[in-house]
C-alpha cells in the first residue's frame, strides 16, 4: 500500500524514541539516519546491476532484520554497514555511528531490545516505490528528521541544518534560471547536511554540479547520505576546514571557482583564523581587508567571493551585524560596496535558526554586473513569520513574497527599496536596513479636539480609503459630516459601535464584494488539472503549478492579499492535501479509496483512531472520510442518523434539565443520589421500591420515564448508525474512479478551500469593523459629557452619604 507522507514521518520519528535515553538528539540522529539510508538503498537497489549503489550479498537491510534478538546484534550491524560502505566507497560516511556502543545503546539485553525494536520499525516500511529525485518521500523525510534533530540538539549542536524555508529563498534569489545548464556548478563551503546545495540544484531544470565542504566529520557524512537519497550520488563533498584547508583547488594551486555559491557559515566564528595567516593568505582572499581576529563573518564572505567565477553569483546568510559593525569590517564593507559586488540584502526575522536566536540577513552578491552597479536592492522581511514552538518559521507566503519582490526588484512601501549607492555612501557605507526602509507600524494618534468636543476625525476615516473604494456608499451609511455644526474635519457615527459589523455584512456592497472575491477561486477551480493527476506524477510539481495559478488569479482582487490566499492553499496542502496527492501518485486514484484494518500490536493499544467500525472491525480511511461517502451515496441513511441524533439530544437535554431541577440536596430526587454523587436509572429504580411520599414517587417515575426515553433514543441512534456504517463500508468497494475524484476534489479539497477563503474575506472585513468600532468607542463620549456624568454620579454618592449621616 502507498505510504502517506505524514505517516512515514511519524513512523520515523517514533523510531527515534527507541534510542532516547543516554543520548541527545545530536547523537541518535546518526543511528536513525544510517538505518533509513540502509533500508532505502536495499529496497531500491538490491538486485539491480545498474543501480547507483551496489548492495553486496550479506549487506542488505534484510540481513539486518535477521539479526533481531541476536545477542551480537550491535557488532553484526556494524559489519553489514561496513560491507556496504566498502563496496560503494562510503567509508567514513555511513559507518560513523557505532551500533555496538554500550555507553549509548545499553549493555546486554538492553542493547539487543533497543536495536531489535529499531530495526522492526524500519522493517514495516516499503520504500522501493519512492523515487528520490527532488520530489521524494525519503528525501523529504530525511530533511524532516534533520529539522527535528536540530530543534532538539540545542544551541551548540543544531547548526548542521539550515531551515528549509530559508534555503528555498537563497536558492531562488541566487540567480539560477530555467536556462542554467546542468554542468553549471554550485558550491557551499560550509555545507552542513547539504540542504542548501540540494535546494539550489533543484532550481535548475536538470540540476547542477554540486561541490561542498564541511568541517565536522559526522555532518559531512549526513551530507553525503542526503545527496544519495536525492539522486545526487555524484555530488562531491569534502571534509575539512574551508578557511584553513580549502579542498577545492585548481591544478595551479588557486581556489577553484564556481558559477554559484550558497552558504550559511557559523555566525561570528571566534576561531576562524586558526591554522591560517590572513596577512599572507596564499589564495589572496583578503584583498579587500582582514576581518577582526575574533569575528569570522567576513572571512567566509570573502572566501566565497574569491571562489566565484568572474560572472559568478552567491547568496550568503550572515548575522545582521555585518551590515553596520565598524572598524575592520566597515572597511571591508565599503570596499565590497564600491566594487559593486553586493546586489541585494534581505533582512530576515529573528530566531529562525537552530544555532542562534539573533536576526540574520541574506547578502546576495553578483560579480557579473558589478562594474555597472549603482544601487543595492534591500528587503525588510523581518515581520513575516509565524511562531513554531520556541522558534520562528517563515510561511510559504513569506518566502514567495520575498522571492517575487527581490527577483522583480519591486519597491513596496515599508518592505523593499532600491537604494542608490550615493545614499549609502552618504551614510558612511552603513547597510543597516532600517536606515533605508521604515518598516514600523504608523502610530495611532489620538485627536485631542475630538476628545474635548466630540466627533470622529475624518483623518482617521480617510486612512481606510482602501475600504471606501470597494464600499463607496458605506461611509455615508455609517457616518455623517459635522460640517453644519461647525466641526469641519469631523464626522459623527450613525450606527452604534456594537452594530457596525452587522451593518457591514448586511450592506449590498459587501455582498457584491464577497461574490467578487470568490469569483477568481471559482475560475481557478475550473482550470486546474485535478482529474489529470495520476500515478507517477510529482506532487511538488503539481502543488507548484496549482498554487502559482491561484496566486496569479488573485492579483486583481482588492482588499485581499493574494499571498494570504496562497497561504490558505499551502496550509491545506501541508495539513491534508499532500497526503492525498502522495497516495494518488504512488497508487493511482484507487489508492485514495482504500481502507486499512486497524489491528493493535500484541500488548499495545491502537495508535490510530478508527474512522469506521463495522461488526467490531475497525477501519482507517486515509483520504476519503466516511462522512463524505455518506453525504454523496447514503443521504437517506445519513438523514435518519441525524434525525435519531436530534431525538437523542432532545431526550438527553430533557433528562439533564429534570435531574438538575429536582436533584439538589433538598429536591424530590435527593434520596436517589448514589454513592458517586449521581442520579442514575438504577438508583431511581431502587428508591422506587420503598417509597410512600406521593410527590417524590411521581418525581421518581418521571425521572425513570426520561431515562427510558433516552435509552430508547440511544438504541435507535445506534441502530441507524450501524446501518449507515454498513452502507458506507460497502460503498467504499464500489467506487469508480470518477466517484473517487468527485469525493476528493469537489467534496473535500475544493469545499475546504472555499470555506477557508470565505473566512479570509470575513477576516478582512472584520478588520474594518474592528477599526470603526474602536474609533466610535474612543470618541463616543467627549470630555465635557464625561465630566458631567462624573459630577452627576458624585452628587448621587454624596446624597446617599448624607442620608447615612456621613457628611463633611
Amino acid at each position: 500500500m502507498a505510504i502517506k507522507k505524514t505517516a512515514l514521518y511519524s513512523s520515523l520519528w517514533a523510531s527515534c524514541d527507541q534510542l532516547r535515553g543516554g543520548m541527545d538528539a545530536s547523537q541518535y540522529k546518526d543511528y536513525v539516519l544510517t538505518l533509513l539510508f540502509m533500508k532505502y538503498v536495499s529496497d531500491k537497489y538490491k538486485g539491480d546491476p545498474y543501480g547507483m549503489i551496489v548492495v553486496p550479498v550479506g549487506a542488505s537491510f534484510e540481513d539486518m532484520v535477521a539479526l533481531k534478538g541476536d545477542k551480537e546484534v550491535g557488532d553484526k550491524l556494524n559489519k553489514i554497514i561496513s560491507a556496504l560502505a566498502e563496496e560503494n566507497d562510503l567509508k567514513g560516511v555511513i559507518d560513523v555511528a557505532d551500533f555496538n556502543d554500550e555507553d549509548k545503546l545499553g549493555k546486554g539485553k538492553d542493547m539487543v531490545d533497543r536495536l531489535s525494536k529499531l530495526i522492526g520499525l524500519f522493517e514495516g516500511l516499503d520504500l522501493s516505490a519512492n523515487h528520490a529525485d527532488g520530489d521524494d518521500l525519503l528525501g523529504d523525510a530525511y530533511e524532516y528528521l534533520m529539522r527535528h534533530f536540530a530543534t532538539e540538539s540545542g544551541k551548540s549542536k543544531g547548526q548542521f541544518y539550515t531551515p528549509s524555508e530559508v534555503s528555498r529563498i537563497l536558492a531562488k534569489v541566487v540567480g539560477i534560471t530555467s536556462d542554467t545548464p546542468q554542468d553549471a556548478s554550485v558550491y557551499d563551503p560550509t555545507c552542513g547536511s547539504g540542504s542548501l546545495l540540494l535546494k539550489a540544484s533543484d532550481e535548475a531544470p536538470r540540476g547542477l554540479s554540486i561541490f561542498g565542504q564541511e568541517m565536522d566529520n559526522a555532518t559531512s557524512a549526513l551530507s553525503r547520505m542526503n545527496m544519495i537519497l536525492h539522486n545526487n550520488a555524484t555530488a562531491k563533498i569534502w571534509k575539512g576546514n574551508t578557511l584553513s584547508e580549502p579542498q577545492w583547488k585548481e591544478a595551479n594551486g588557486r581556489l577553484k571557482t564556481f558559477d554559484f555559491a550558497v552558504a550559511n557559515p557559523p555566525f561570528s566564528n571566534k576561531n576562524w583564523s586558526n591554522g591560517l595567516n590572513p596577512e599572507q593568505d596564499e589564495f589572496n582572499r583578503f584583498t579587500w581587508g582582514v576581518p577582526p581576529e575574533k569575528n569570522g563573518d567576513y572571512a567566509f564572505l570573502l572566501h566565497i567571493l574569491t571562489s566565484l567565477k568572474s560572472t559568478g553569483k552567491g547568496a550568503v546568510i550572515l548575522p545582521h551585524g555585518v551590515l553596520f559593525r565598524g572598524n575592520a569590517e566597515a572597511r571591508i564593507r565599503e570596499n565590497l560596496i564600491r566594487q559593486g559586488y553586493i546586489k541585494g540584502i534581505i533582512g530576515l526575522p529573528a530566531n529562525l535558526f537552530y544555532g542562534t536566536g539573533i536576526p540574520a540577513c541574506i547578502i546576495v552578491v553578483d560579480k557579473a554586473q558589478a562594474q555597472g552597479r549603482d544601487s543595492i536592492f534591500m528587503v525588510d522581511a523581518s515581520k513575516g513569520f509565524i511562531k513554531d514552538g520556541n522558534k520562528n518559521r517563515l510561511r510559504s507566503q513569506d518566502i514567495h513574497k520575498v522571492v517575487d519582490v527581490f527577483t522583480k526588484q519591486t519597491e513596496l512601501d515599508h518592505y523593499s527599496r532600491l537604494v542608490p549607492l550615493s545614499e549609502i555612501a552618504a551614510n558612511d557605507y552603513n547597510l543597516n536596513i532600517p536606515r533605508y526602509i521604515d518598516a514600523s507600524e504608523p502610530e495611532d494618534l489620538h485627536d485631542l479636539s475630538a476628545h474635548l468636543q466630540g466627533g470622529i476625525p475624518n483623518a482617521d476615516l480617510d486612512q481606510l480609503s482602501a475600504f471606501w473604494e470597494v464600499f463607496p456608499t458605506l461611509r455615508q451609511t455609517l457616518f455623517s459630516s459635522l460640517h453644519d455644526k461647525g466641526r469641519d474635519g469631523y464626522s459623527q457615527a450613525l450606527v452604534e459601535p456594537g452594530q457596525v459589523k452587522s451593518t457591514l455584512l448586511a450592506h449590498p456592497e459587501f455582498t457584491a464584494f464577497r461574490d467578487q472575491a470568490l469569483a477568481p477561486f471559482t475560475q481557478w477551480t475550473e482550470k486546474q488539472p485535478f482529474e489529470e493527476l495520476q500515478e507517477g506524477d510529482k506532487p511538488k510539481v503539481f502543488i507548484h503549478e496549482i498554487s502559482e495559478a491561484l496566486l496569479e488569479a488573485y492579483i486583481p482582487v482588492p482588499l485581499l492579499s493574494r499571498y494570504d490566499v496562497y497561504q490558505i492553499l499551502m496550509d491545506y496542502w501541508a495539513e491534508t492535501m499532500q497526503d492525498d496527492v502522495y497516495l494518488i501518485t504512488q497508487g493511482g486514484w484507487p489508492a485514495a479509496a482504500q481502507l486499512r484494518v486497524l489491528v493493535p500490536k500484541k500488548g499495545e493499544k491502537l495508535q490510530e483512531t478508527p474512522d469506521l467500525i463495522v461488526n467490531k472491525t475497525k477501519y482507517k480511511a486515509d483520504a476519503i472520510p466516511p462522512q463524505l461517502i455518506a453525504e454523496r451515496f447514503a443521504s437517506q441513511q445519513l438523514a435518519e442518523v441525524n434525525a435519531a441524533q436530534g431525538v437523542l439530544d432532545e431526550a438527553t437535554a430533557e433528562l439533564e434539565s429534570y435531574l438538575e431541577e429536582h436533584g439538589s440536596e433538598d429536591g424530590l430526587l435527593s434520596a436517589a443520589i448514589n454513592e458517586k454523587d449521581k442520579i442514575t436509572k438504577a438508583s431511581v429504580t431502587a428508591r422506587l421500591k420503598g417509597i410512600f411520599d406521593y410527590e417524590e414517587e411521581q418525581a421518581l417515575k418521571q425521572a425513570k420515564k426520561l431515562f427510558n426515553a433516552e435509552a430508547t433514543a440511544k438504541k435507535a441512534h445506534k441502530e441507524a448508525k450501524e446501518e449507515l456504517d454498513k452502507r458506507v463500508l460497502a460503498q467504499y468497494g464500489q467506487l469508480a474512479e470518477e466517484d473517487i475524484q468527485a469525493l476528493l476534489i469537489d467534496d473535500k479539497w475544493l469545499t475546504s478551500l472555499e470555506a477557508a477563503i470565505q473566512s479570509e474575506i470575513e477576516r478582512v472585513t472584520q478588520q474594518l469593523a474592528n477599526r470603526l468600532k474602536e474609533l466610535e468607542e474612543r470618541y463616543h463620549d467627549p470630555l465635557p459629557q464625561l465630566t458631567e456624568q462624573v459630577e452627576s454620579l458624585s452628587n448621587k454618592v454624596n446624597g446617599h452619604l448624607r442620608v447615612m449621616g456621613l457628611e463633611w
